[in-house]
């Protein structure tokens, strides 16, 4: 069924284009040509803005590539992740209101957004009070073009992706706009499988030796729903709704080798089968009202998730071929609800931004282990587990913001956060309980030398709150001997970012960044004999000083290119366990080059590159990954036709090869996800190609923290 509308909607898009091309020309919008040009890029007081229209990425490219070739930005499509240098994670937001999505789904939501749409795009390394304090994360901020033009427009957009395994997806949607409504829908489907190899040694005086094969299957249909209404000309009230109905399989082969001083203890192989249906709904209503030059908002949130997941693994011994046949449930119910309101206030000589949020989280999960034995499935109760979750967050903030003639700027601002957080097992009937309050202060210093140079310094404490399945104690097993399990007694860590940024010629950009982690938690693993556990625990902290470089340029009239370079040096502090610090330094560079190859700007060529030096980091030592990338971008019937086709990990470098160290065993990872790949994609625009869709969303950030 999934593959039917995948191809249907391919072919729709092949015969619209050919049926509707003398239309097109006859309806042709004449381009404008504006010659006052912003600076590429420009800093603000608390942001950096990349001017997505006066690059030649703003013609022909989708938006992750406009992200790649963003200043402070590294964007892996192969691993669904989107990162800010230094940062260890990040927010998106579109029209300064939250996306709500991370991992594939937001790199698949990124993908779809057309350049040409983008106005500007604003890195916030350090996020001002406004917004949450949750995670050592900044936040990317992509603003659309402004659309005064009404009436109705579309798109149809498939994708065809070769890997080791075929994929596909398709994404249609209709926007439509007048004067009092802006309203969009959006119809996904994707259908695509994904082969994996990892290998991981634990090597000491008890030694593990495993390798996954694992084949990941995953399929799914969703819908998204904007609606935004103009009460009058200083008010307007809108919704977003969005459902997603889907599966995350996985067939994977493992083989294990255990070891005592050297003797081989136990080999076993285990053949096993994830599946898990799942749906997702979110749900955010606003109501935004201008009072003069003042503003007031209120939003409220829902995010609901319903994984649920059969794992049926059969281990065999091979040495005596002796079986265990395990079937292993859990069912999961993650749910979000959260109110805000926001107040800025603009006067003359200065501007002030207030308000105050509520969320509150539940997750209640049951984890059910079954024993194939005598032709029944017979429950081991010792292995099953039930668990209650739940955590409310109070928070108020206050920041102000002026500028000091032409030259200076300043803002500062102060976040006040209250946690209450209690878990249960019904199971075990223990029970944890952690309340705490923290003030999160914010503050920025901007100076405009001349037109060439600008100067800031900016100062943020953050806080990084456990998500929920680091905290859930029910184990899921890949086999009988190997488990993992979160942690209810996980505590939160903090941090403090200092950051000193430079601007020369808008071209030129250098951000110096110090940061003090304490109290980090991170997963870790421990062998006992033939049985290894996953978990996660409270056991370092961490000095990091780093600096940021990036240069970017047009040669020639034709050929833009964008280069940054990120180096790093970390001293980190073991407190707990008997893991070996690795302090030292990363190094990482990308070289993103886009070349035009016609006066029309219809054809295009790019050629990107990154790589990751051998670097250390706490606990870990890793080597060399890289990617080359290079494509051809087409556009065709007054560009409302595009075609790209591209090649991504040409040479297979970016896996992930990395050592561990503890005091008696030394754990090695070497890992690759399929990165390497051809996608061939076809766009199709109709209608109003001025109308903007609706991507209007509330913040909402809590919802990263489910995963």
């Amino acid at each position: 069924m999934k593959k039917d509308f995948l191809f249907i909607a391919t072919l729709i898009c092949s015969l619209t284009a050919a049926q509707t091309k003398d239309t097109i020309n006859v309806n042709k919008i004449e381009a404008v040509t504006v010659n006052g040009k912003k600076v590429l890029v420009e800093r603000k007081v608390d942001r950096l803005v990349y001017n997505v229209q006066n690059s030649m990425l703003s013609q022909g490219s989708s938006g992750t590539e406009v992200l790649a070739g963003t200043p402070l930005l590294q964007v892996d499509e192969n691993k669904g992740l989107l990162s800010i240098a230094g940062k260890n994670g990040v927010s998106v937001m579109v029209n300064d209101r939250m996306l709500n999505l991370s991992g594939s789904e937001l790199i698949n939501y990124l993908r779809n957004i057309r350049s040409e749409n983008i106005l500007k795009i604003e890195v916030i390394t350090t996020p001002p009070a406004k917004y949450e304090a949750q995670g050592n994360s900044g936040i990317i901020n992509i603003i659309l073009k402004k659309n005064q033009n009404l009436g109705w427009s579309g798109y149809l957009n498939s994708n065809y992706t070769q890997k080791t395994y075929a994929g596909f997806s398709s994404v249609a949607g209709v926007n439509y706009q007048n004067e009092k409504i802006k309203a969009s829908v959006k119809v996904t489907g994707y259908d695509g499988d994904k082969r994996s190899v990892e290998k991981y040694n634990i090597i000491g005086q008890n030694s593990s030796v495993s390798k996954d094969d694992r084949r990941d299957m995953n399929d799914g249909l969703g819908l998204n729903a904007n609606f935004d209404y103009s009460l009058s000309k200083n008010s307007n009230i809108g919704l977003v709704y969005d459902i997603t109905k889907g599966h995350t399989n996985m067939d994977i082969n493992s083989t294990q080798s255990y070891f005592t001083d050297g003797t081989s203890t136990l080999q076993t192989e285990t053949d096993s089968k994830h599946r898990s249906p799942f749906t997702t709904q979110m749900l955010n209503l606003y109501f935004d009202q201008k009072l003069g030059e003042h503003k007031l908002s209120f939003g409220s949130n829902y995010y609901g998730n319903l994984p649920d997941t059969e794992v049926n693994f059969t281990t065999k011994n091979l040495a005596t071929n002796a079986t265990q046949i395990v079937r292993n449930r859990s069912t999961v119910d993650y749910k979000i609800y959260s109110g805000q309101a926001d107040l800025t206030l603009n006067f003359k000589k200065i501007q002030l931004e207030t308000g105050t949020k509520y969320s509150q989280f539940s997750n209640n999960s049951d984890i059910e282990y079954f024993n194939f034995t005598n032709g029944n499935y017979i429950i081991d109760p010792a292995k099953s587990n039930l668990f209650d979750y739940d955590e409310k967050n109070y928070a108020a903030y206050i920041s102000a913001s002026k500028d000091l003639g032409e030259k200076w700027s300043v803002k500062a601002g102060l976040r006040y956060e209250y946690s209450q957080t209690s878990g249960f097992s019904p199971t075990t009937q223990s029970k944890s309980e952690n309340n705490y309050g923290k003030f999160f202060p914010t503050a920025y210093v901007s100076y405009k030398a001349n037109e060439n140079n600008q100067f800031s310094i900016n100062y943020s404490r953050r806080i990084n709150r456990p998500y929920f399945r680091a905290l859930d104690p029910f184990r899921w097993y890949s086999n009988p001997n190997t488990y993992y399990t979160g942690n209810p007694s996980l505590q939160p860590s903090f941090n403090h970012n200092i950051e000193f940024n430079y601007i020369f010629k808008s071209k030129f950009s250098t951000n110096l960044y110090y940061q003090r982690t304490t109290n980090n938690f991170d997963q870790i693993s421990f062998l006992n004999g033939i049985n290894l556990v996953s978990t996660y625990e409270n056991y370092y902290s961490q000095n990091v000083y780093g600096i940021n470089l990036n240069y970017t340029n047009t040669y020639f009239k034709i050929w833009e290119s964008n280069i940054s370079t990120s180096f790093s040096y970390n001293e980190t502090q073991i407190t707990r366990f008997n893991l070996v610090a690795k302090n030292g330094q990363s190094f990482y560079f990308s070289l993103n080059n886009t070349f035009q190859l016609n006066k029309a700007k219809t054809f295009m060529l790019f050629v990107n590159y990154w790589n990751n030096l051998p670097s250390r980091d706490g606990y870990f030592s890793a080597k060399n990954s890289a990617s080359l990338d290079a494509g051809l971008k087409m556009s065709f019937a007054e560009k409302a036709l595009q075609v790209n086709l591209s090649m991504s990990d040409i040479f297979r470098q970016s896996g992930l090869r990395a050592d561990m160290y503890f005091t008696d065993n030394t754990q090695s990872f070497n890992n690759y996800w399929d990165a390497r790949r051809m996608t061939l994609s076809i766009t199709y625009n109709f209608g109003n190609q001025k109308v903007k869709s609706n991507n209007r969303t509330v913040n909402f950030e809590e919802k990263n923290r489910a995963q």
